[in-house]
């Protein structure tokens, strides 16, 4: 037996804004997110900025006792989730709970709270050691603690596959309730990654934009002249359902989940397949499922990371799914603007989807002045586009060679 599943809340906590109706204006006036760190001293660090949520406080937001027990990541999560709630209107306390659940990913989990209880251990030895260390930085507890605050009694998992774990989270809670293992799920990514450990790591791994000049240039896809990835951090959180049982409560749709595509490279830690082999049968996995002819995808979210063999490694995988196709679909990066949320991009990305599908225009990518000639596809460069689109895709690839497509359409 197999369901409609539907997207009926989105809720969001990210660089450009703390919900999803500022998210969705700072989109479409291609406003960038990226600013200097001010959570930490970087006067060591050879990168000094990054895609911070900003001036953040969960002052009326969560409850103090519950904020205190949480990783940043996980208060991320709960925000955006609660956001996603009131958006749909479900009052849970009416529903089965067994058929109610939450799959969120994270690709680190608490950093935040590793290395400050990793500070204390250093400093003042084990016996001073939270008891909260554990609890506050496992990666589940984003999505636990969200089954807990509601009540969520069905299909519960954490979903780490790096950058592609919010996608994957919502492909998993899609089919759950595609095949009748639930009703309602809320689903997304969470991620808080700006840490000292966090930035260094990837530093070293050589995978930042050192603009430090020019930060808000610094996110940049596509373009001839980018040098790395930005850093961010946040939450993107969805509320997929049945369709029956989003009709029968009158609830607002905003698009239809139709496909996820699952595959792996196989070929190296951290840089992509060099043909976009994995990505590519991703993409046509989505596509497949959701019953879609490849010619009639009109819209693309790219993962688009401004990385020079990430963006390349891209466009030739869509050149190799739809060949002269992909020069008709319009593509465009959400993290031109937010920066790279890691874990929760997926989740941000997927939000903008259904934004895109429900009020019928693109957000652009910004940032691409000087086009690389090996990224020769239609981009959405810098301006916003008016274009009704009712079959859309949004790619996630990550470390370990993860790879995740979405299909999402017009009901």
């Amino acid at each position: 037996m197999t369901r409609r599943v539907v997207v009926t809340g989105l809720g969001t906590v990210n660089p450009l804004a703390h919900d999803t109706p500022n998210y969705w204006s700072g989109l479409l006036a291609g406003r960038s997110g990226i600013a200097p760190i001010t959570l930490f001293d970087t006067a060591a660090f050879k990168v000094r900025f990054g895609g911070e949520v900003k001036n953040w406080s969960t002052e009326g937001k969560l409850e103090p006792k519950l904020a205190k027990h949480l990783d940043r990541y996980a208060q991320f999560a709960l925000v955006a989730a609660g956001e996603a709630i009131r958006d749909c209107g479900v009052d849970f306390s009416k529903e089965d709970p067994f058929r109610c659940g939450s799959m969120v990913g994270s690709g680190i989990g608490g950093l935040f709270t590793w290395e400050e209880q990793h500070a204390i251990h250093l400093s003042r030895g084990p016996s001073r050691l939270s008891p909260f260390t554990i609890p506050k930085m496992i990666a589940n507890a984003a999505t636990g603690t969200i089954s807990i605050e509601y009540g969520l009694m069905g299909p519960n998992t954490a979903v780490a596959t790096a950058c592609s774990s919010a996608a994957h989270a919502l492909g998993d809670a899609f089919h759950a309730i595609k095949w009748d293992m639930a009703d309602v799920m809320v689903t997304g990514g969470a991620e808080a990654g700006i840490t000292p450990m966090g930035l260094g790591g990837f530093i070293a791994c050589r995978a930042l934009s050192n603009r430090n000049d020019d930060p808000l240039k610094a996110s940049r896809p596509f373009d001839k002249d980018r040098d790395g990835f930005v850093l961010g951090e946040g939450a993107g959180i969805l509320i997929l359902e049945e369709l029956e049982h989003a009709k029968k409560r009158g609830a607002n749709i905003y698009c239809e989940v139709l496909g996820s595509g699952n595959t792996a490279d196989a070929n190296h830690i951290t840089a992509p397949h060099p043909e976009g082999a994995g990505a590519s049968r991703a993409m046509i996995n989505a596509v497949k499922e959701a019953g879609w002819n490849l010619d009639e995808v009109e819209y693309l979210n790219a993962h688009g990371t401004s990385t020079e063999l990430g963006d390349r490694a891209e466009t030739m995988a869509v050149k190799r799914v739809f060949g002269a196709h992909a020069y008709k679909l319009a593509i465009s990066s959400t993290k031109s603007m937010v920066g790279h949320l890691l874990g929760a991009s997926g989740g941000v990305e997927a939000i903008a989807c259904a934004l895109m599908i429900k009020n019928s225009v693109l957000h652009p990518t910004i940032n691409l002045d000087t086009p690389d000639p090996e990224c020769d596809l239609d981009y959405v460069p810098n301006q916003p586009r008016e274009r009704r689109v009712s079959r859309v895709l949004s790619n996630s690839f990550g470390f370990g060679g993860h790879n995740a497509s979405i299909a999402l359409g017009a009901l």
